[in-house]
C-alpha cells in the first residue's frame, strides 16, 4: 500500500519548528534564523514534501487564488485583459480563477452565488459597471476588491479615461476638415456599459464644441452590427464624410458595408475604431489604442501590492493613444461618395 504524503506538521515534527515558521521558510518569507530555516528545508527534503497550498492556507490564511469576474469570455477585450491579469498573478505565484456572470439580467445575484468567500484572496471585476449595491456584497466577501474598466470613488480600480478618448478622436477628423461625421454605437437589450455611455458622450462634447451637430447609430455589437450601421449611414440623404465606431469590430463591419458598395476608404469615407484590436492593424484601420493587456498587467500588479501591502496608489487611469494607419484622411470637396 502506498505510503501517504508528507503534511506540513510532519515536517513541523522532524524540524523541531512550530507550522507557521514551516510555512515561513516554505514562502521564503523573512524572519527566520538561517539555521532554522537549514533545519526546515531538510527537513522537507528528507520528507519530500511538496507544498500544498491548502495546507499552507490553514497557517497562513491565503488561499493562494484571485477570482477574477468577467460579463463575458469571448469578445477579444476580455480575453487580453484576463491574459495580463494572468501574467501578473503568475509573477506572484497566484492562481486565477474566471468567473463568466454573463449580461445583466443573467447576473442578478452573481455576488451570493460564486463560491468566493473563503475560496479566494482578493477579486477583480472587469468591465461589470457594479453597482453601490454589488460592491457593498463584494465588502462582505471580506477580501480586497479590483475594479478593471470602471472607476468608483475609494475603491481599487483600473480604468481608461473613455468620454475623452472619443472625444480625441473625433476631433481628430474634425481637424481633418471633416464636418460630416457619424459615431456608430453598440446597443444590447440586456447589457448597459458605461464605458459605451462615455464615449457617445465625448463623441457629442467634441462635436459640440465645433458647433456641428452629431449623428449617431445603434445596432447590436460585432460585425454584423456594423453593416448595419453604416448602411443606414449610406441611405441618408447627406451621408457622413466620417465614421467614428465605439468598437473596432464595429468598424471592421463597416469597413466590410463600404468595400461591398464601392466606397473607398479613405479617399470616400474616413473611418476609425476603438480599441486597436488586432485585426485593425491588419485592415489599417486608424484607432484608439487601450492597451487591454497592460491594464490586465496593472490590475493583476496592483491586488498583488494590495495582498501583501506594498500598494501605492489605488486608482489608475491607464493611458489611451491614437493609433494613425491609412482609414482616414481629409474630406474631397468637390467628389461624390462613389466616384
Amino acid at each position: 500500500m502506498a505510503s501517504q504524503p508528507a503534511s506540513m506538521r510532519d515536517v513541523a515534527q522532524r524540524a523541531g519548528v512550530s507550522l507557521s515558521t514551516v510555512s515561513r521558510v516554505l514562502r521564503g518569507a523573512p524572519g527566520v534564523a538561517p539555521e532554522v530555516r537549514h533545519r526546515v528545508q531538510r527537513a522537507a527534503d528528507e520528507l519530500a514534501y511538496v507544498v500544498s497550498r491548502n495546507a499552507s492556507g490553514l497557517v497562513t490564511g491565503r488561499t493562494g487564488r484571485v477570482a477574477v469576474v468577467v460579463p463575458f469570455l469571448q469578445p477579444w477585450f476580455f480575453g487580453t485583459v484576463l491574459a495580463g491579469v494572468s501574467d501578473a498573478l503568475r509573477e506572484a505565484d497566484l492562481d486565477m480563477l474566471v468567473y463568466q456572470v454573463g449580461e445583466t439580467r443573467a447576473r442578478e445575484g452573481w455576488t451570493r452565488a460564486l463560491p468566493l468567500r473563503r475560496n479566494t484572496d482578493a477579486v477583480v471585476t472587469v468591465s461589470m459597471d457594479l453597482s453601490e449595491e454589488e460592491c457593498q456584497r463584494l465588502d462582505d466577501v471580506g477580501v480586497p476588491v479590483v475594479l478593471v474598466g470602471q472607476r468608483t470613488p475609494d475603491r481599487a480600480s483600473v480604468y481608461i479615461d473613455d468620454r475623452a478618448g472619443a472625444a480625441g478622436a473625433t476631433r481628430h477628423l474634425l481637424n481633418l476638415g471633416h464636418t460630416r461625421v457619424a459615431y456608430i454605437a453598440s446597443r444590447s437589450e440586456t447589457w448597459s456599459s458605461a464605458s459605451s455611455r462615455h464615449r457617445l458622450r465625448g463623441y457629442e462634447a467634441a462635436m459640440a464644441e465645433a458647433g456641428l451637430p452629431p449623428r449617431s447609430v445603434a445596432k447590436s455589437t460585432g460585425h454584423a452590427g456594423g453593416e448595419l450601421a453604416m448602411g443606414e449611414l449610406l441611405s441618408d440623404h447627406d451621408p457622413p464624410t466620417a465614421v467614428l465606431a465605439e468598437f473596432d469590430d464595429l468598424a471592421l463591419g463597416a469597413y466590410r458595408t463600404l468595400r461591398r458598395s464601392g466606397v473607398r476608404v479613405p479617399e470616400s469615407i474616413s473611418l476609425m475604431g476603438f480599441d486597436n484590436h488586432d485585426t485593425a492593424a491588419v485592415m489599417d484601420l486608424t484607432t484608439v489604442d487601450q492597451a487591454p493587456y497592460d491594464t490586465g498587467l496593472t490590475a493583476g500588479r496592483l491586488t498583488v501590492g494590495i495582498l501583501n501591502g506594498t500598494a501605492g496608489t489605488l486608482e489608475v487611469e491607464m493611458p489611451t493613444q491614437l493609433i494613425l494607419r491609412q482609414s482616414t484622411a481629409a474630406p474631397r470637396s468637390t467628389r461624390g461618395l462613389f466616384s
